[in-house]
């Protein structure tokens, strides 16, 4: 007889090797056969509803490692919401608008203006559409469950009519409003830009001191005085119609190289430093308050420069008058409609100086630094000229600088709701919490947003000019041209008249003609996004609003969260979410910004063809995603590693589960010994922890647990001894029964809980369980914690006993390093013990040589009498022997009972007794 052929093996065909990027596609066209997405939506139907709203990323390009982080959290909310008792439908997004898409195509040799706007549009929405699919089955392929076949695109009609009527009801609230003032301008996308469309790069620019002569001083300032300003954009000299000071400030006339300057006091020395005079005595002080009115002759221009008084002066650089063009910037605008200044803007859509600038017509407004600071050179007006590398506002899309510039825009006034959308930040939960006073900042600081911009393809302002050039925006303009794009799209704005597009037999008091023209400006992008709570939450039936949780990168405060916001109180008086929860950027394993010309960018197609979509979705639960986190081919590795040990586990269970029929064989929790109690009550205490952690977002508490629960609880202790029982004894043994019972609960529980993360996994070995009745894991429920009465007293005991075993395990492996003893099986441990540890010992009726994986176990006597040769430790004193008897072939345990059965000469008596009475 074959004594290995007696041993109760794992079974079970479930592989040891993942193979994950063959065998993922297969899961997933499985769950396309099976339509899992409806699948769980009706067996969740009637539930309370979670929604988590989806922020549409841009459709162009594939997929990075910011979307595939992204998406895989959200997919693992829904998936953990979806089985814990909510009803979680997940509905993807798009986001299809704006200038990316009209570039791509520029780039593809698209020439726009050799065709109508529409059917330039026509070709922005035919790309848009290529890029969502290429898009959705990379996201697909990460294993993200949502409603793939009906996902929601700003540029679809319904959605596009949806964001007319929050414009509309904007409108109607007196939100809405069209001025000129200085907005971001990009000359390289020639249109207004958003705070959100702004990012900072440092730039070389040029730093000068100029000196204004005073025309008239009104008392205050003599004619011989020169008013000094500071600016890093001598373009804008130009442009300058006034010198801004603060009342609250104290200026000082000082004679310097013969001239006499005027500028704050406190910047005495810096200013004498930086513009580099020798000396400079001071002459005169005067208030800040007194200069009011004062009026300075242009350096260039025959016209004067108005002296006015500004709280945003301040003295952290420069010289405290502060050059001021109402048409370039936001605080000079202010001040400027204050004192009924005009707003000359002498530069044009591309960013070329106009004949408003007399002497510089026709240079881009970058190059018009050089000329301008000679001329001003010429005219004795030039005090310093040097550069600086300061940190400048750039389009985040053409990575240009962007100026800033007034014109003639549409506005949402931010200032008329203001508190209500403070209100509607502090209702909000927050996750991290800083996250509220980040966005709280921003909306107290914010300006008006600029919402109208110069291009082709977006959503049209919807607004219509009397003859007589008042703006038409009524109910039912608004209603009508939701209607017709419902109907018919966007696109019909383009391609009809402004007539056609009017409610039929239309008439205005500003037309007694009857005619009409349109806006051509499109809505700002954000507005687009924004309005998702109206196009998405309320048109469809399966969703609300609010919902209960946006959650996207840090960057979307200034974004997403901001413009949902904004429409939301705008429309509704409430926040789009109770809840806003953000995450960090991928970085690379050195934490630098992924770049392709560092070539240190990570991709997660690659990844998923290499180890797999559930090895980098372990990935994401493993890092703390509310900061900035690292990815590389190392810390892939490693994760792939934990992966291993997971899968291993689950096969381990698996295979040890064979003969084992839970209706039947199952121990009750009363019966069972008190180590198999002990690991059930640590089972439960990780249900309760994992779920709370997933409760809280807190992944990496998962993954933590799991990791430690399959490689500390199961592999280095419960199932490393329990292989004694498994293997050795009948199928039905009581002790066999007990432990496949822990088995068999740590493995339901186990496979539910890392669902939501290793969702091809899970699912796969869902399918290896004989007991499990559903199609797929996913449509079952997250294990509930059970509460033991016991359970404090047996973790007190079994914890203090876990110490002891380490003991244990320390001299056994230095026994080994000294060659005393091999494998653990060949040796006898002699425990020298205190008081209490014996009562420990004596207390457990389990198999102490079974627990320690040995040979021979005996506690030998106190601590104090330990012999000279005893490994002295924290809880114990011991020696380490080889064990004496013979090793038994099916057992491999040395006893001295070896041979003792006469028809069995190499097996132990236990052994010898379960051959006889089975084979």
């Amino acid at each position: 007889m074959e004594y290995k052929d007696t041993l109760l093996m794992p079974k079970t065909e479930f592989p040891m090797r993942g193979n994950l990027p063959n065998r993922e596609p297969e899961i997933q066209a499985k769950w396309e056969e099976m339509n899992i997405y409806e699948k769980v939506q009706k067996h969740t139907e009637g539930r309370p509803l979670f929604i988590l709203h989806d922020g549409p990323p841009y459709a162009n390009g594939d997929i990075h490692m910011g979307h595939a982080l992204n998406k895989v959290l959200k997919d693992f909310i829904v998936r953990y919401k979806s089985m814990s008792g909510f009803c979680s439908p997940y509905v993807p997004g798009w986001d299809t608008h704006g200038l990316p898409i009209e570039q791509a195509l520029t780039n593809k040799g698209v020439k726009r203006k050799e065709m109508t706007v529409a059917e330039f549009r026509k070709l922005c929405e035919e790309y848009a559409y290529e890029q969502i699919n290429n898009q959705r089955e990379q996201f697909k392929r990460l294993g993200v469950r949502g409603d793939w076949e009906n996902p929601y695109i700003t540029l679809k009609p319904e959605y596009e009519s949806q964001q007319i009527k929050v414009f509309g009801e904007m409108a109607k609230k007196g939100y809405i409003y069209k001025g000129k003032k200085p907005v971001y301008w990009s000359p390289s996308s020639e249109s207004a830009l958003a705070e959100a469309e702004i990012e900072y790069q440092d730039k070389r620019s040029a730093s000068i001191y100029v000196g204004f002569p005073v025309q008239d001083g009104k008392g205050v300032l003599d004619q011989d005085v020169e008013i000094v300003i500071w600016t890093t954009t001598p373009w804008t000299i130009p442009a300058n119609l006034g010198i801004s000071v603060h009342p609250d400030l104290t200026y000082v006339v000082v004679e310097a190289d013969e001239r006499k300057f005027l500028f704050a006091e406190e910047l005495l020395e810096t200013v004498t430093n930086e513009i580099g005079w020798e000396t400079a005595k001071t002459v005169k002080k005067v208030a800040g308050k007194e200069l009011e009115g004062v009026l300075a002759k242009h350096p260039l221009y025959d016209r004067t420069s108005l002296v006015m008084l500004g709280e945003h002066v301040t003295t952290d650089a420069g010289t405290g008058c502060v050059h001021t063009a109402p048409g370039h910037g936001e605080d000079d605008f202010h001040v400027g409609q204050k004192y009924g200044l005009e707003v000359l803007c002498p530069v044009d859509d591309k960013g070329v100086m106009t004949a408003e600038a007399e002497g510089f017509e026709g240079l881009f407004y970058d190059q018009a630094n050089k000329p301008i600071t000679e001329k001003l050179e010429e005219a004795r007006a030039l005090l310093k000229l040097s550069f600086i590398t300061h940190s400048y506002p750039h389009d985040w899309r053409t990575k240009k600088p962007v100026i800033y510039r007034a014109t003639a825009q549409w506005f949402a006034s931010i200032k008329d709701f203001r508190s209500e959308l403070l209100k509607a930040v502090e209702e909000t939960k927050w996750v991290p919490a800083w996250g509220e006073t980040r966005l709280f900042n921003m909306v107290r600081d914010r300006g008006d947003w600029c919402i109208s911009r110069q291009r082709a393809w977006g959503v049209p302002i919807p607004v219509f000019y009397a003859e007589n050039g008042e703006e038409i925006i009524t109910d039912e303009t608004i209603d009508h041209v939701s209607n017709l794009f419902r109907e018919q799209g966007s696109n019909i704005w383009f391609e009809k008249e402004a007539k056609e597009l009017l409610p039929e037999g239309f008439s205005h008091p500003g037309s007694p003609n009857g005619k009409f023209t349109k806006e051509t400006d499109i809505m700002d992008v954000w507005f687009d996004s924004g309005s998702s709570h109206q196009a998405v939450l309320v048109e469809r039936d399966d969703l609300q609003r609010p919902a209960d949780l946006y959650l996207e990168g840090s960057d979307q405060y200034r974004g997403w969260f901001n413009s949902s916001l904004s429409t939301a109180v705008a429309v509704t008086g409430k926040a789009p979410y109770k809840g806003v929860l953000s995450h960090g950027f991928a970085l690379d394993g050195e934490g630098r910004k992924m770049s392709k010309s560092i070539g240190n960018v990570v991709v997660p197609a690659k990844v998923m063809n290499q180890l797999g979509a559930d090895i980098l979705r372990l990935w994401v639960a493993s890092v703390d995603y509310q900061s900035d986190v690292r990815v590389s081919d190392a810390i892939l590795k490693q994760v792939a590693e934990v992966y291993r040990k997971i899968r291993n586990t689950f096969r381990f269970l698996l295979g040890n589960l064979s003969d084992f029929n839970p209706e039947t064989d199952a121990v009750p929790f009363e019966q069972l010994r008190e180590v198999d109690q002990f690991m059930l009550v640590k089972l439960n205490k990780l249900i309760k922890y994992v779920r709370n952690a997933y409760d809280n977002y807190e992944f990496a508490g998962v993954y933590h647990a799991v990791n430690n629960f399959c490689t500390l609880d199961l592999s280095a202790f419960y199932l490393d001894f329990a292989k004694d029982v498994l293997y050795i004894e009948s199928a039905d043994n009581s002790e066999r029964r007990a432990i496949q019972t822990v088995l068999h609960e740590s493995l339901l529980a186990l496979v539910k809980l890392t669902a939501p993360i290793l969702s091809h996994t899970a699912d796969e070995v869902w399918a290896f369980i004989p007991s499990a009745k559903e199609d797929s894991v996913q449509l079952t429920e997250m294990p509930e914690a059970k509460d033991f009465s016991n359970a404090k007293a047996l973790e007190n005991k079994w914890n203090s006993f876990m110490k002891l075993r380490d003991d244990v395990l320390k001299a056994l492996e230095e026994a080994r390093n000294q060659k005393v003893i091999g494998k653990s099986l060949t040796a006898k441990v002699s425990l020298y013990v205190n008081d209490s540890t014996k009562e420990l010992l004596d207390s457990i009726s389990e198999n102490l040589s079974q627990l320690f994986i040995v040979s021979g176990f005996e506690v030998a006597g106190s601590y104090d009498q330990a012999p000279d040769n005893a490994i002295k430790l924290e809880n114990s004193a011991i020696v380490v022997t080889k064990a004496e008897g013979e090793t038994c072939e099916r057992c491999w345990v040395v006893t001295p009972e070896v041979g003792k059965v006469e028809e069995h000469p190499t097996l132990c008596e236990r052994c010898a007794t379960v051959v006889k009475e089975n084979y």
